[in-house]
């Protein structure tokens, strides 16, 4: 990781920008193939009132992507409803690493708080 050179930082924006995400914390439930995916694999995630499904694109990332099942991470839950090889994605699973060429890990919560708690 000493070779590690951490990108630019991206321009600034408002505040208003990033209060407009909703990020929340999940626990991921299951962790499913997608068949007509390469990268996708599709996750159900509980966020207390609900569960929904999100694909992520994982399958090479990880040996085993079922590891992370019953871990809680943290999801940006208000993106539009997006379809991927067959399957409808409703978030995004708010990673660290991929956009720099590292391993991506989840984004966790320090301690287990109740599904559905937002970020911020």
């Amino acid at each position: 990781m000493s070779d590690f050179i951490p990108a630019p930082i991206k321009p600034v924006v408002a505040i208003a920008a990033l209060e407009a995400l909703d990020i929340r914390a999940g626990t991921i439930e299951r962790v499913e193939e997608v068949p007509r995916s390469e990268k996708l694999v599709k996750l159900t995630v509980n966020f207390g009132d609900h569960s929904r499904t999100i694909l992520s694109g994982m399958k090479k990332e990880r040996e085993n992507p079922r590891e992370i099942e019953g871990r809680q991470a943290l999801f940006v839950v208000n993106l539009e409803p997006r379809k991927m090889a067959g399957e409808v994605s409703e978030g995004m699973l708010f990673d660290i690493g991929y956009t720099d060429g590292v391993t991506p890990a989840l984004s966790v919560p320090e301690r287990p708080v109740p599904n559905g708690t937002r970020a911020g």
